[in-house]
């Protein structure tokens, strides 16, 4: 898509965002597509189901994007964030893969069911909204008077140095043949749907509610436009002999433009992206604060306003719009701390489900592919936990932990604890 201005562009873009944001919010609210859920009915009732439109979307997100790739029509090797730098932070993947899966599990979601659950009346999902935007916000800018952010203080003296320099870049293609990472990506990519399919495909369940594929594939074909919307969005320059990205446009202003009008505030965020919740909700608070400064809208801000309303409109066109508030101080204090875990893992795992379990992974990145993993492991483990808690009051935390461990198999069956009622 060429424009002749770099404003054209990039409207185009924000409002193309914002309608599939949009699509998006109404569709999850209608089916239910929510990927704490989906680790839920797996751990509570054996129900693969939900999981399986996860897994959905990831094949068609993946199977989209390698294909583009392979056509040259866009190329997420520069992406924002970084899905396929050659630093593999691998630490922060699993670590902040973790602590976000615990958080979205006490706090009834992931980032983009927090969105969901706001447009559909939860007031509970508010406060876990600012929670997480203030963490993430400060996370990655500044307190302040200060040059320090969250991260440099807590976590980057002791975690980045874990982070391993690859030769490469750390998709699966680049690691299996970085001569031909493309071609390589392609045959990965179409091993990897047709695995993902053959497991979706065989549950005769899955079928029987159009819910489970149908939310799947909205979010598979949601993540898919994004990368196409912020991949393929190119500016004529003046001497009409050029052309330029948005990001290469903005790294090149001076030359290009005749004034600072219409500058964004960042480069970064115009780079080729897709779909992902936590930063963009610390990005919402930057937003907001600043007045609404116009040059601090972003796909990630617009995104999260699309779902939020798309998620609204479907509940008042269904009629399932209810205020919802905190049951107890005990649910008061468990949303609080779960939107805490969430800020702090969805920056350092550099996206939450959405953002690393489907859009990340959809690059073949190792780093997403260890977050979306950590996401599981830690929202799983956090469920058996508060199953055993519940059926034994009075038990210790090692016993629950040893006896949670044991029953994702995880630990031989001789160190159980507790038994199940």
């Amino acid at each position: 898509m060429l424009f002749e201005s770099f404003s054209a562009a990039q409207s185009t873009l924000l409002w193309g965002v914002f309608i599939v944001a949009l699509i998006m919010g109404a569709v999850v609210n209608k089916t239910n597509f929510c990927t704490m859920g989906a680790v839920s009915d797996m751990v509570n009732m054996g129900d693969y189901s939900r999981f399986r439109s996860w897994l959905l979307a990831i094949a068609v997100a993946m199977t989209g994007l390698i294909v583009l790739e392979s056509l040259g029509l866009i190329n997420a090797d520069s992406s924002f964030p970084p899905y396929r730098s050659s630093q593999l932070v691998w630490a922060e993947n699993i670590l902040g893969g973790f602590l976000f899966g615990i958080g979205m599990t006490l706090a009834s979601g992931c980032g983009n069911k927090t969105l969901i659950r706001i447009g559909g009346g939860n007031i509970k999902s508010i406060l876990v909204f600012i929670i997480i935007a203030v963490i993430a916000y400060y996370m990655t800018n500044p307190f302040p008077g200060s040059d320090k952010t969250l991260f440099s203080v807590l976590f980057y003296d002791w975690i980045r140095p874990l982070a391993i320099s690859l030769d490469t870049n750390q998709d699966l293609g680049s690691l299996i043949n970085s001569e031909n990472p493309v071609g390589t990506r392609l045959i990965v990519s179409g091993i990897l749907t047709a695995l993902l399919l053959f497991y979706i495909v065989k549950s005769k369940y899955f079928w029987s509610s159009s819910d489970y594929w149908l939310g799947g594939l909205i979010v598979g074909l949601a993540i898919l436009a994004g990368w196409y919307l912020s991949g393929s969005v190119m500016v004529d320059a003046p001497d009409e002999e050029t052309q330029y990205s948005l990001v290469e446009y903005y790294e090149n202003w001076d030359m290009v433009s005749e004034s600072e009008e219409g500058k964004p505030a960042q480069g970064a965020p115009l780079s080729p992206q897709s779909f992902t919740f936590i930063n963009p909700i610390g990005q919402t608070l930057g937003y907001v604060s600043n007045g609404l400064n116009s040059a601090l809208l972003t796909f990630g801000i617009v995104a999260v306003f699309g779902v939020i309303l798309g998620s609204f409109l479907w509940a008042l066109i269904s009629r399932s719009f209810r205020i919802e508030w905190f049951v107890n101080f005990k649910d008061f204090l468990t949303h609080v701390i779960g939107g805490i875990l969430m800020g702090f893992g969805g920056v350092l795992a550099m996206g939450c489900t959405i953002g690393q379990g489907i859009t990340g992974v959809s690059t073949l990145a190792i780093g997403s592919i260890m977050a979306f993993l950590a996401i599981v492991f830690g929202s799983a483990l956090t469920m058996k936990i508060q199953y055993y808690q519940m059926l034994y009051e009075d038990a210790s935390f090692f016993a629950v932990l040893i006896t949670a461990l044991v029953e994702l198999k995880l630990l031989p069956a001789g160190m159980r604890k507790l038994e199940a009622l």
